[in-house]
């Protein structure tokens, strides 16, 4: 009699993740999803206790009773469950919770992992089970517990001393913030040194080349001031000056290169290269990694895990890319010995591959139809850096020729790429360095004959505000947060209003200034970066058994609790003054914050004047109101535009009248129903935005979607945007018309 086939359940975080691995392990795995973590520590309180060597109590999330109520519903028909959550230690800490609130014996649950959704890691995975690494789990737990201590003791602090502002700190998050005000502070305090540059056109018959001056009476070039580079400038005009090629140097380099992505290299090479924030970064990552839908092929995982620091490659990825290298490129492209990459910093979890494509032979343009523009490109970045640090170095050919007039030496050059090696699919500088092409053919001892000299003045630059990117690369060579961390840290400091996007630069606002300035008087152990890379650390050494993980709390506490007390007694009641005087009492005007985020000028006089002014972003108080060509339509008067704490309106400058209405946003589409009113933007009683006619309720025109100002060739009814993951399209608004084109990218 045949043995009957086990009937398995595989518990992931995310549902697109079953669609991939159902398709790879067939109808007798069934695959359901816990939706990220269904328990937390319990709402309003610290959630573990203090007495008792700091043991933490969970509870079910309450949104995931009933996904926690299907799981165990399901485990329980199930021979065996097989936990498969992120294979780093919050997808370890997660699939601890699962185990905790299904009710199946020990010995049917086993915990897998994989780095890649491809059927030999999944199928290795399920044959290769193992227990529930505890020590991850209370590194994790660790990890959430001292977050949790600092953001229940501070934040109280806060909002005792900065009561108007809604402020909350974070462990790692006010430190990223304080990197930006100190980034912030240094700009400000930057003086601007002049200096000057010299260069020269010269011909060497018709030819035209430049030259730089490099060196002036065998001294490094140092011109402080327009004086000096006017000597110079008058010496090289000089009538018997002669201008010769002293020396030509040509030497080949090799260009090798770099490792295959980690998390940080990849926000940061996606947000130069492609404009990406970090958030966007991951979310697009996350998707290719957990399977995109290949027509045919069904839903397929193109990326090994995006969360990872380690830059280790396995055998088989190696030997695949060598196979693609050889037979698409030819011999030449692929080095003599495979390229192994080491990350030289402390704290790299090395149990993961660095971020690769998961099938070598997927290359970007094969699959491009089935991507988002946005997928196509990030995974295009991902595919060409991983097979470029397989390939062979690239020869470059480097030519400097010197250039002697006197007591000046100017020194000009070309480099000409002779092996493309790598380069072929690969370019790892931010941009392509232009080469000077045109050099005439120059040997030494040659005249040249001065066209003119070009002396510039310049003043050095302050250090530049930090970039998502460049953030992400401070925290790291800091060791502050790991790669799961980089994006919520740089979202929540945002979110929170204590730093704003500016020419897509991170500078802190008026309320980020002001809080790091008091975290850093009265909370200087967290925010000390030394301290936060150090407990990162320990967080390691608890995840490798090598530091027990309550003790590691118990050494925080004790002065931690302290310095609490002392923020409690010593922190003064802080209020943020503003240079605007009350229109009506004439005290000062501070910033406040609403319970929804916005800020604006509220009167120091509060409750007695409860004057409030709407807010600049430097500030200064925005401009009380704007003239507009609105009559109102109660009594006719003229309209003014001013703004509130909650946005812009329209007044009525009628003193008995006092009308106001909401400013509608149009879509500057004519109404095809009515033909007189505009199609404006509106929002439901659940905040859902939808497009109607502004006659209404003369016109009942509305559409889900936003009307364009095109017609459908085939019916004659008006065309409206239809945006989904895969593709942004505009479709006939008529329901019986098929009519359907691609928008033009923006």
């Amino acid at each position: 009699m045949a043995k009957k086939k086990e009937h398995i359940l595989i518990i992931v975080e995310s549902p697109a993740k079953s669609k991939t691995i159902k398709k790879i392990l067939g109808s007798s795995y069934e695959i359901e999803a816990s939706y990220g973590h269904i328990r937390d520590f319990p709402p309003k309180v610290l959630g573990f206790d203090v007495q008792h060597d700091f043991t933490p109590s969970f509870e079910v999330i309450p949104e995931k009773k009933a996904v926690v109520k299907k799981l165990n519903d399901l485990a329980q028909k199930a021979d065996k469950v097989l936990l498969a959550s992120d294979p780093d230690r919050e997808g370890e800490a997660i699939a601890w919770h699962v185990r905790q609130v299904i009710n199946v014996p020990d010995d049917k649950v086993f915990r897998i992992e994989f780095n890649e959704i491809t059927p030999k890691a999944v199928t290795y995975a399920v044959e290769h089970s193992r227990q529930i690494d505890m020590q991850r789990v209370k590194a994790q737990q660790t990890r959430q517990i001292l977050d949790r201590l600092v953001g229940y003791k501070i934040s109280p602090v806060l909002w005792e001393k900065m009561r108007n502002y809604h402020l909350s700190a974070g462990r790692v998050q006010s430190v990223a913030l304080k990197m930006i005000c100190e980034r912030e502070d240094e700009i400000k305090a930057f003086t601007p040194v002049e200096y000057w540059s010299i260069s020269i056109d010269l011909l060497k018959g018709k030819s035209k080349f430049n030259a730089e001056l490099s060196k002036y009476k065998n001294e490094k070039i140092d011109i402080k001031n327009e004086d000096e580079a006017n000597k110079i400038v008058e010496y090289l005009k000089e009538k018997d000056r002669t201008f010769n090629v002293s020396k030509v140097t040509t030497r080949n380099s090799q260009r090798k290169p770099t490792a295959p992505f980690i998390t940080s290299t990849l926000q940061r090479e996606a947000s130069t290269k492609l404009g990406y924030g970090v958030s966007k970064t991951m979310q697009i990552a996350q998707k290719l990694y957990e399977g995109i839908d290949i027509g045919t092929e069904g839903s397929v995982g193109l990326i090994t895990y995006m969360r990872t620091d380690s830059v280790r490659i396995s055998d088989d990825a190696q030997t695949a890319a060598k196979d693609f290298i050889l037979s698409q490129y030819g011999q030449e492209y692929y080095p003599k010995t495979p390229n192994n990459y080491v990350k030289k910093s402390k704290n790299v979890q090395d149990a993961h591959e660095a971020i690769r494509p998961s099938y070598i032979d997927k290359t970007p343009e094969s699959i491009k139809q089935y991507l988002t523009s946005e997928q196509y490109r990030l995974y295009k970045l991902i595919w060409s850096k991983f097979m470029a640090s397989q390939m062979e170095n690239a020869t470059v050919k480097n030519t400097t020729i010197d250039i002697e007039a006197g007591d000046c030496l100017f020194k000009t050059g070309i480099s000409k790429v002779v092996f493309d090696g790598y380069l072929k699919v690969y370019n790892d500088e931010d941009e392509e360095k232009e080469e000077i092409s045109k050099l005439p053919d120059l040997k030494e001892g040659d005249e040249l004959k001065l066209k003119e000299v070009l002396p510039k003045q310049h003043f050095t630059s302050p250090p530049p505000r930090y970039t998502e990117a460049s953030l992400v690369k401070a925290l790291e060579e800091h060791g502050i947060g790991r790669p799961s961390t980089y994006a919520p840290i740089i979202s929540k400091i945002q979110q929170k209003n204590y730093v704003e996007k500016i020419d897509k630069a991170l500078a802190p606002t008026i309320l980020g200034t002001t809080l790091c300035k008091q975290l850093n008087e009265h909370f200087k152990d967290i925010m000390n970066y030394k301290f936060t890379a150090n407990m990162e650390t320990k967080l390691d050494d608890i995840a490798e058994n090598k530091l027990v993980w309550n003790e590691v709390i118990k050494d925080f506490y004790t002065p931690f609790i302290e310095t609490v007390t002392n923020a409690k007694q010593n922190m003064q009641k802080v209020q943020i003054e503003s240079d605007t005087l009350c229109p009506n009492c004439g005290s000062k005007m501070v910033i406040r914050t609403s319970r929804y985020g916005t800020q604006f000028l509220g009167c120091s006089n509060y409750p007695e004047c409860k004057t409030m002014l709407p807010l600049n972003k430097d500030g200064t108080a925005a401009e009380m109101q704007k003239e507009t060509e609105e009559k109102c339509e109660k009594c006719g008067s003229a309209m003014v535009q001013k703004t509130g704490p909650y946005g812009p309106y329209l007044e009525c400058t009628n003193e008995q009248c006092k009308n106001r209405k909401r400013i509608i946003k149009s879509t500057g589409v004519k109404c095809p129903k009515c033909g007189e009113g505009e199609i404006v933007f509106k929002k439901s009683k659940y905040g859902k935005v939808f497009f109607a006619c502004n006659k209404y309720p003369d016109c009942d025109f509305v559409s889900w979607y936003e009307p364009v100002n095109e017609k459908c060739p085939e019916c004659g009814s008006i065309l409206v945007k239809k945006i989904t993951k895969k593709a942004k399209k505009l479709e006939c608004s008529n329901k019986n018309c098929s009519f359907s084109k691609d928008m033009e990218e923006e």
